[in-house]
């Protein structure tokens, strides 16, 4: 048996002990070494995650893994006991006659991966292409970074945002940190942020970010237009909610672009679009493609070995496994600023 962080129907966090996850022929047994916090994590505990209604639940948390192979099926070839592996997840399963559905469950003691080049003949889980061997050098507490960064890598490339545009970010969080750092290594020059205070602010600036608007200088639609007359390029929600995405529309120049990373809260989005330009577009990306996530992975360890991208400006709390429930707590209360890590050795 194996402890794993579920949540319920009534939004309560809690630990469960459940089975061990049994592997194919074509899968590893993965020891969980540690894994990070992400707003889809908090999406589903407050019920708003698209594709888990009430009867999901409970489900099993955490998608930002890395962990220690222990085990390999009879049909593994990329993978070995001992490698370091990112995005391990857990299966649904059954104990004490409830059903513990996998929202990837990796805030769990252990995880599966797949191994892509043993399903010769049937086509892979997506999420084998994004499951990767991690050389032994990296920090356990600073690997689950990676995840973030390449699914948000991942999604700037889908989005095709160009080099010369002028890009409005809303966020602070580390998956707004990320899109900063992972547009200017991909050229974007004109960047600007939307942040709430003055620590926020200061933040930025060790980021590196050109422009700041802070809330607290005045509405964010007169510090804008006072920037840009004409309006934005882009208008990056890295937070996912409603409120950004109508106020965003009316910074947009005429056929700029308002993008969405991540789940909005709620499966329904009104938008008022009557001070926004004639001609616009509206794109989200709730679920970046693991293929496409995995086809990141060497930049993005290029980049951190190149010190272009240092893993530690993007976390601030490290917490024992023990201590989960306390991590969450805090997360959720928004006592932590970046990154937040379980590390379960």
């Amino acid at each position: 048996m194996m402890k794993t962080l579920a949540v319920n129907a009534d939004n309560e966090l809690f630990l469960k002990e459940v089975p061990i996850p049994t592997i194919t022929t074509k899968q590893a047994l993965v020891k969980v070494l540690a894994c990070g916090i992400c707003g889809t994590d908090a999406t589903i505990i407050k019920g708003g995650f698209k594709g888990f209604d009430t009867s999901a639940y409970p489900i099993m948390l955490g998608h930002e893994a890395v962990g220690r192979v222990e085990k390999i099926g009879e049909e593994v070839v990329s993978y070995k006991e001992g490698d370091i592996v990112l995005l391990p997840f857990t299966p649904t399963v059954q104990t004490d006659g409830t059903t513990f559905t996998s929202g990837w469950g990796a805030f769990s003691e252990f995880g599966i991966i797949d191994d892509q080049q043993a399903y010769e003949e049937h086509e892979p889980p997506e999420v084998s292409y994004a499951q990767q061997v991690l050389p032994s050098s990296y920090l356990i507490e600073e690997a689950p970074i990676l995840v973030t960064l390449r699914e948000v890598y991942s999604t700037i490339q889908y989005f095709q945002i160009n080099k010369g545009a002028t890009v409005l970010i809303y966020g602070s969080g580390p998956v707004a940190l990320a899109f900063i750092k992972l547009l200017q290594l991909s050229g974007v020059e004109s960047l600007a942020v939307v942040v709430r205070n003055k620590a926020k602010e200061d933040l930025m600036h060790t980021f590196g970010v050109p422009v700041i608007i802070n809330t607290e200088n005045g509405t964010v639609k007169e510090q804008v237009k006072a920037l840009y007359p004409n309006g934005v390029d882009y208008v990056l929600d890295a937070v996912g909610d409603q409120r950004i995405l109508n106020e965003g529309i009316t910074l947009l120049k005429d056929r700029g672009e308002l993008l969405c990373y991540g789940v909005p809260k709620g499966n329904q989005l009104h938008l008022d679009y009557h001070e926004a330009p004639y001609n616009w577009k509206i794109n989200f990306q709730q679920m970046p493609y693991k293929q496409e996530e995995g086809d990141c992975h060497e930049e993005i360890l290029q980049w951190v070995e190149e010190g272009k991208l240092v893993l530690h400006d993007f976390l601030s709390d490290v917490y024992s496994f023990e201590h989960i429930l306390q991590a969450f707590e805090d997360y959720l209360t928004g006592k932590t600023e970046r990154k937040v890590v379980v590390i379960y050795e």
